[in-house]
């Protein structure tokens, strides 16, 4: 649990400012991370909607509206 949000905060921020966005250094790491799921047998997956109710339970249960 986060106890102090702004100090959070300021270290993304501080991250964020300091590395400038590589395209192509983030799609070798898409890339890497598909192939080590390949690896381990993750995908492809053998039945795309097996465990599809509880994805459905769960989006239900997170968009639950209140009033404004």
């Amino acid at each position: 649990m986060i106890t102090n949000p702004a100090l959070v905060e300021a270290f993304e921020s501080a991250q964020a400012s300091r590395q400038a966005p590589d395209f192509l250094r983030n799609l070798r790491l898409v890339d890497a991370l598909y192939q080590e799921a390949r690896t381990l047998n993750v995908f492809p997956l053998k039945d795309p909607l097996d465990g599809i109710e509880v994805d459905i339970r769960l989006a239900q249960a997170l968009n639950v509206r209140t009033a404004a």
